[in-house]
């Protein structure tokens, strides 16, 4: 079977390098943002979508409006287009939301490399079309081929993302099966018995980001010291999201490596979320509690968490079964009888 791998790796390019990497990613991002549009205008008009193919010969007349577009790599902004396509397509199997603009700064600055790049494992360095050699910071083996490599800015640092592919045979797992309730006071109690507890990464960082928030409220926006404080609250974010996912690759790779069948329930986790304000004419009820119920379970990480459960048990042989959580908490295990006590 093939097996796709990421691994990732923090660069360090130099300054020329940076300035052309940021002009690549906001043309990546401006190209996003122009074919989006263009599908929603053709929609308004009564025209039929037009697919991966059809948004690259777009490609010609974006360039002549906008001449810097010209100055990145063609396959970086073709694959663009392939990403936009393959969102569109989820969003018709109403696998996910409709596709938004992006911003600079909100989780767009990125592009990838599907081909025309070498890597120099012996040496840590990547070559790169119109960049050149990259150092990298070997941390982990790499193993398969890659097939095509993504650059992204996080907080100011740049990182390197290969996909690899490779044959491997079919994992035979010896686990036995078990279901997964999540929660906040428990983040995963096992029906086994065994209980995993929460992290709260959010809240063991709230005190030290709000304390940055005031002092960037303080200041002169777009100034200077205005980027100071804005670097050190993003730093924050980032530290929050890093011990997040390290704790829950931890419990997600210990679950599928002893459990062959893991059942979990299938969360609607956005409404669960949804805020309680409500408007001027129907006010909600409640609304300071539930918002913060909301903050303890998007703190939680529970979509990541099946995400990884997910791919993890595919690697090891397992399988992920999503059941309907209607009554999973109140149904009697021996007689199924239902009760909210």
């Amino acid at each position: 079977m093939k097996q796709l791998k990421a691994f990732k790796y923090q660069i360090t390019p130099n300054g020329a390098q940076i300035r052309s990497m940021r002009q690549y990613a906001g043309n990546a991002r401006k190209v996003w943002n122009l074919a989006l549009s263009k599908q929603q205008e053709q929609y308004a008009a009564g025209e039929k979508y037009t697919n991966e193919f059809g948004m690259n010969q777009w490609l010609k007349d974006f360039k002549e409006q906008f001449s810097y577009l010209a100055e990145s790599p063609s396959q970086t902004l073709q694959q663009v287009n392939k990403n936009l396509h393959g969102a569109f397509k989820k969003f018709f199997k109403k696998d996910a939301d409709y596709p938004k603009l992006k911003k600079k700064g909100k989780a767009g600055d990125s592009f990838r490399f599907p081909q025309g790049f070498e890597i120099d494992e012996n040496n840590s360095r990547i070559k790169l079309p119109k960049l050149g050699w990259i150092k990298y910071r070997n941390s982990r083996e790499m193993t398969g081929k890659a097939k095509n490599i993504t650059l992204s800015c996080t907080g100011g640092q740049w990182y390197a993302s290969v996909q690899t592919e490779q044959e491997v045979d079919a994992p035979l797992h010896t686990g036995g099966m078990v279901g997964i309730d999540v929660g906040i006071v428990r983040f995963a109690t096992l029906s086994n018995g065994e209980v995993f507890e929460p992290l709260h990464s959010f809240k063991q960082h709230q005190a030290r980001l709000a304390k940055y928030q005031r002092q960037m409220a303080h200041k002169n926006k777009f100034s200077n010291n205005w980027k100071k404080a804005k670097a050190k609250v993003t730093q924050v974010h980032i530290d929050i999201g890093n011990t997040r996912k390290d704790y829950l690759h931890k419990v997600s790779h210990t679950i599928s490596k002893n459990h062959a069948v893991v059942c979990v329930e299938d969360l609607q986790i956005d409404n669960m979320s949804k805020s309680s304000k409500g408007n001027a004419e129907q006010p909600g009820r409640k609304v300071k509690q539930k918002s913060g119920l909301n903050r303890s379970i998007l703190d939680q990480g529970w979509g990541e968490f099946r995400r990884q459960l997910d791919y993890k048990l595919t690697w090891n042989g397992g399988h992920l079964v999503a059941v309907n959580p209607r009554n999973t908490s109140r149904t009697c295990p021996c007689c199924e009888h239902v009760s909210q006590e």
